[in-house]
């Protein structure tokens, strides 16, 4: 009996238990901000593993950088989408930066102010070296948005391989949720700066954590 298709971006699968608990001490292992950069000239020294992670605003951001690190405040999200305008850089022991870049698709800033933070962003993807993966998240309630696909073809552009993960997986039925997975994987097959596997995640119920500190801590 012949297996049944392998899907394009398939899951990632769940690390085994070695494999987690040395993610869960690398990122419970006093993470920490570093600080907030505005400038290309500010960047801390590239001198260690790093990835970030990118997602239009209101997307979770900040609420799975706090579950990743198992602290409720270490990244503060803002009540006003899209007012964070720095790249805010995390420790993670001594070997792993995790950044968090700014929301992108709504922005309650001036227009030079928002071109400005763009250019940020666009210099920050093309010119740090230590850049190692980046982290897309997409909202599972909504699938791939016009925003989304730019930031990928930013990426594209830019030779940094980026992860999709989708976040609030919870929120939906499962139907929804697999509808949002096709869409998704829809999209990435346009982009060749895609990594070939998903991670579905929920930072409320703790779905995926574990998949996604391993993914970060395998990188080299």
């Amino acid at each position: 009996m012949s297996a049944g298709p392998i899907l394009p971006f398939p899951e990632a699968e769940a690390p085994d238990g070695a494999s987690a608990e040395r993610a869960r001490k690398l990122f419970v292992s006093e993470p920490d901000f570093l600080k907030g950069v505005v400038a290309m000239s500010g960047m801390p020294p590239a001198d260690r593993v790093e990835v970030c992670v990118a997602g239009r605003s209101n997307v979770g951001k900040s609420t799975l950088i706090n579950a990743l690190t198992g602290r409720k405040a270490l990244a503060r999200a803002s009540n006003t989408p899209g007012r964070t305008q720095e790249i805010n850089f995390f420790t993670l022991g001594q070997s792993h930066y995790l950044v968090d870049l700014p929301g992108y698709g709504f922005a309650n800033a001036p227009v030079a102010v928002v071109a400005k933070w763009q250019d940020l962003l666009k210099a920050y993807l093309a010119g740090r070296p230590s850049l190692r993966r980046a982290f897309v998240l997409i909202d599972a309630r909504h699938g791939v948005k016009e925003v989304d696909e730019e930031i990928m073809s930013l990426l594209d552009a830019s030779a940094v391989t980026f992860q999709t993960v989708l976040t609030k997986a919870d929120k939906v039925k499962d139907a929804e949720r697999d509808r949002a997975l096709d869409r998704t994987r829809a999209a990435l097959a346009r982009h060749p700066a895609a990594y070939p596997e998903l991670i579905v995640t929920s930072s409320e119920k703790g779905w995926g954590i574990p998949t996604l500190r391993a993914t970060i801590a395998a990188i080299e």
